[in-house]
């Protein structure tokens, strides 16, 4: 719900991908921007499916979050790397909360 209602929008542009323009100068697209802005600097339109800004919500993870011109504020977001199914050995439904520690207990076995 809350990933589906944020904007897309690429502002702070930590992130951006560099790629050679047209007049064979360096540009920065990002798959997170609008997607037609994204498709005009020769963009595949599949890279930019499901994708929302990382460098927003990261900077709000640290206590920076962007306040926008409606008013909202660009909210936290839960990361847990490319190996989400394996977070199960950490917590479970009852329990869904674990810390560092809970990880290196079951990273060292």
């Amino acid at each position: 719900k809350v990933f589906k209602a944020r904007t897309r929008i690429c502002d702070l542009g930590y992130l951006r991908e560099p790629y050679i323009k047209e007049d064979g100068g360096i540009g920065y697209r990002c798959s997170a921007e609008p997607v037609d802005i994204y498709l005009q600097k020769g963009g595949k339109i599949e890279d930019t499916i499901g994708r929302k800004c990382l460098c927003n919500s990261l900077m709000s993870n640290i206590g920076m979050a962007q306040v926008r011109s409606d008013g909202s504020i660009e909210l936290a977001l839960i990361t847990c790397g490319d190996d989400l199914c394996n977070v199960t050995n950490f917590c479970s439904k009852e329990n869904p909360e674990y810390s560092a520690a809970d990880v290196i207990r079951i990273l060292l076995g």
